[in-house]
């Protein structure tokens, strides 16, 4: 029987640690006794790309992903958007990217050197309330998977993102028609207000972990910029 093993540790902000394991082929990254992302189960990730990117008129967009994780979702959307088009993703762990360029590098491949991508080693809250200048906002989509939902589990300083100024900022760095989608362990009926309240036309749907039908359910939002 294949036992998990322990390639690396990384601290993140409030004194909790990520765990990198591998478990045969497959890598896991746990917080606690918390599994947050598993290649094992990667679809839910991917198709928030996919589904946002659908949503999108334009071939090219300018894109910012919180979070790269595993790099499902930042594949997903490479794989999608037209050559003219930027993925900005603000991943807060150097340690996240060296595990990506070091013990899951063959899962990886070339997406980290991809000219469409802008890798910035920062919370994306600071890249949203930098992406408007006062007349429209800069990104065609914003997608957010930096916590297993709504809920700041991992870091409590995300709690901020989702709140009801931190998804206004949002909604503000975004062009018109623009669409925010935030990914999420579970169902939140506040949250979905909460994004309504600030000015989004909200639309919910959810998705399974692995394709197939397969996994447990996550839920994806997708807010779109109106007026």
């Amino acid at each position: 029987m294949l036992k998990r093993e322990l390639i690396d540790t990384a601290d993140i902000e409030g004194g909790e640690t990520l765990e990198l394991y591998s478990h045969g082929r497959d890598f896991m990254i746990v917080l606690g006794r918390n599994e947050l992302m598993s290649t094992r189960m990667r679809f839910s990730e991917e198709q928030l790309a996919d589904l946002t990117l659908e949503r999108l008129e334009a071939d090219a967009p300018r894109i910012l992903i919180g979070g790269y994780g595993m790099g499902f979702t930042l594949r997903a959307a490479l794989a999608k958007m037209g050559e003219g088009g930027e993925a900005v993703v603000a991943e807060i762990s150097p340690k996240i990217v060296e595990w990506a360029k070091g013990a899951m590098a063959d899962l990886t491949g070339e997406c980290l050197s991809d000219p469409r991508l802008d890798l910035k080693i920062c919370n994306v809250a600071a890249l949203i309330d930098d992406a408007n200048d006062g007349t429209c906002g800069k990104f065609d989509a914003i997608l957010l998977d930096v916590d297993n939902g709504p809920d700041g589990m991992v870091r409590a300083d995300n709690n901020r993102i989702y709140s009801s100024t931190g998804l206004g900022k949002a909604r503000d760095a975004l062009k018109l028609g623009g669409i925010v989608s935030v990914w999420s362990a579970a169902p939140d009926h506040g949250f979905r207000r909460r994004m309504k309240e600030a000015g989004f036309d909200v639309e919910e749907r959810s998705v399974r972990s692995r394709p197939n039908n397969k996994g447990a359910h996550h839920t994806i939002w997708f807010g779109r910029k109106v007026r």
